[in-house]
């Protein structure tokens, strides 16, 4: 079967979507400052690339609210952000994001915008514990392997190109994705500036 895939940060929403939603959590439950200074070293040690540990103890605060309702909410408030681009009426194919965010956080959208297939970080919704690895780099097209083993990737939109090398890979075209605005680029291209 024929699909286009998709990063989704940066991509089809202009920001780090995991990030805006801990702040929107924080805005909206304030007792959540109190874990303000350990979620803020934990972010910057996993911006920092120390590890996906870091990234789940950035998501301890879900234990004290309930992060799928949550997130049915942020995407309410946040759904007029997403690029027209990604917009179901603007595609021709079947579509599947594969992203670092958390699946139980990207699902509600997804659902919304008719993805076909979403893989991305599994994680607990109640905890925030990391179940398996980050959805990133090399583990994006093991994962679309292992869920899609026949798929065959016509496009592939990412804002991200040294990270999303793999999954540019995997298609017959490549589009770079910068505040809304895809760019076609060669897969040449791409490997040059991602140094491979």
């Amino acid at each position: 079967m024929k699909f286009d895939l998709y990063d989704f940060d940066k991509t089809v929403y202009p920001h780090d979507s995991e990030t805006v939603f801990l702040f929107y959590c924080m805005l909206h439950r304030p007792y959540l400052i109190i874990l303000g200074p350990y979620l803020l070293l934990n972010l910057i040690l996993f911006a920092l690339g120390f590890g996906d540990k870091f990234k789940g103890r950035c998501f301890t605060f879900l234990r004290f609210i309930d992060g799928e309702k949550m997130a049915e909410k942020f995407w309410k408030n946040q759904q007029k952000k997403i690029y027209p681009v990604f917009n179901p009426e603007n595609r021709e194919r079947p579509v599947v994001v594969c992203s670092a965010s958390p699946e139980f956080f990207l699902r509600p959208i997804c659902e919304k915008y008719e993805v076909h297939t979403l893989l991305a970080t599994r994680m607990n919704s109640k905890t925030g514990e990391i179940i398996g690895r980050n959805c990133k780099d090399k583990q994006k097209p093991l994962r679309l392997k292992e869920a899609l083993p026949d798929a065959e990737y016509v496009n592939v939109f990412s804002d991200n190109i040294k990270s999303d090398v793999h999954i540019f890979e995997m298609g017959k075209k490549c589009y770079h994705a910068n505040k809304g605005k895809l760019t076609e680029m060669s897969i040449e291209e791409i490997r040059k500036i991602a140094g491979r």
